[in-house]
């Protein structure tokens, strides 16, 4: 999912920051639009395993995320040197590892190009697998999560082979089924330095025996044509992420607005078995919510928001609570509402929060056995 700059903690007192959030208003609540009844049952992905509690994309992250109940864990998927998919929010690996503490890779730090933005940085492409297993990760949001710097420099970078691993053996020991949820990181920069992502990806998950459409695994892309080559290649189901700005950076679309028009969304729906919205395109605190998910569900689309953050700082400001950004609001809030809207399930970094909103929305003190 999306980060990067977006969702990075700006260098300021945390007083200040809780000052300039301070300022920000809404309009008064409305009547919602016709609810959408879920087009399946809702469930729980989480985004980047537990990675409110762990360092993310992190084995570790992923075990907890499965002990609190989740249904689907997510790896954002890149290529090393030697076409190996493993899991990091970004190629960019600066922020997320402890690659500036090794001496032997200060020159691989280099300035590149992606997706139209200029990145200084390490990048997964230049490093092969077993070098960067000599790697260790680090939380991303040291100044929102400084609990979970603890952590800092126990885990490994996995690959997407531990990772269904990882899957497999929890489904076996629990008696669910548990799932991966990849994303497709930069695919059109990959292809365009000769690692094209699509058949190597089907390739690792037909070795796991997934390749069909009750197979326990979604791909999403915030690109199009990468889906549109996937779903050429396999019949796993396909999400379209969408943003609340900007387009796609293969070009294939002139806006993700376009796209939740009722003739995009038709569109979208021919090689697509859902979307992934910035939540806040179907609601933000108390104001009127949109109509996306009844327009998305009429067009035969599921629909799972990304993504929902229990601190302050990620929540509208009548969902804070206290004045610390760093605080925890009132996120349950948020899900409860999207959920009354009809999602068919929601990514959040505090999957435990999120199991328990799903159940009791759901009237469920579980899920059934097996069910995703």
């Amino acid at each position: 999912m999306r980060s990067g700059l977006r969702w990075a903690v700006p260098a300021v007192a945390v007083a200040a920051l809780a000052a300039a959030m301070a300022t920000s208003r809404e309009r008064a609540p409305r009547a919602e639009p016709l609810a959408a009844p879920s087009l399946s049952p809702p469930i729980v992905i989480a985004h980047r395993g537990a990675s409110g509690l762990r360092p993310e994309h992190t084995l570790a992250s992923y075990e907890l995320a499965i002990a609190q109940g989740a249904d689907f864990i997510e790896p954002d998927l890149v290529l090393t040197k030697d076409d190996v998919f493993v899991a990091r929010h970004e190629n960019n690996i600066a922020d997320t590892s402890d690659v500036a503490d090794h001496p032997e890779f200060a020159d691989r730090r280099t300035t590149k190009t992606i997706d139209g933005e200029q990145v200084t940085g390490w990048f997964t492409e230049d490093f092969t697998l077993a070098e960067l297993k000599t790697l260790r990760a680090k939380e991303r949001l040291p100044m929102l999560r400084p609990a979970n710097t603890d952590y800092d420099g126990r885990f490994q970078i996995p690959t997407l082979e531990e990772i269904i691993a990882l899957a497999k053996r929890a489904s076996a020991e629990t008696g669910r089924t548990i799932g991966i949820y990849p994303e497709t990181k930069h695919p059109s920069y990959f292809a365009s330095i000769g690692q094209p992502m699509e058949r190597r990806l089907v390739a690792a998950l037909d070795a796991a025996g997934w390749n069909g459409a009750d197979a326990p695994v979604f791909i999403q892309s915030f690109e199009v044509d990468n889906l549109r080559r996937l779903h050429a290649l396999t019949k796993v189901r396909l999400i379209q992420l969408l943003d609340d700005t900007g387009g796609p950076a293969d070009g294939a679309a002139p806006s993700y607005a376009d796209m939740i028009s009722p003739a995009g969304l038709k569109q979208v729906a021919g090689y697509a078995w859902g979307i992934g919205p910035n939540k806040d395109m179907i609601a933000v605190g108390s104001k009127p919510a949109t109509t996306l998910v009844r327009d998305a569900h009429a067009a035969g689309l599921r629909v799972h928001p990304w993504t929902f953050r229990a601190e302050n700082y990620f929540l509208p400001r009548s969902q804070w609570k206290g004045l610390n950004p760093r605080g925890h609001g009132d996120v349950e809030a948020a899900i409860r509402r999207q959920l009354a809207l009809g999602i068919d399930g929601f990514f959040t970094d505090f999957p435990l929060i999120g199991v328990e909103m799903r159940n009791a929305a759901t009237g469920k003190g579980s899920r059934p056995k097996g069910s995703i």
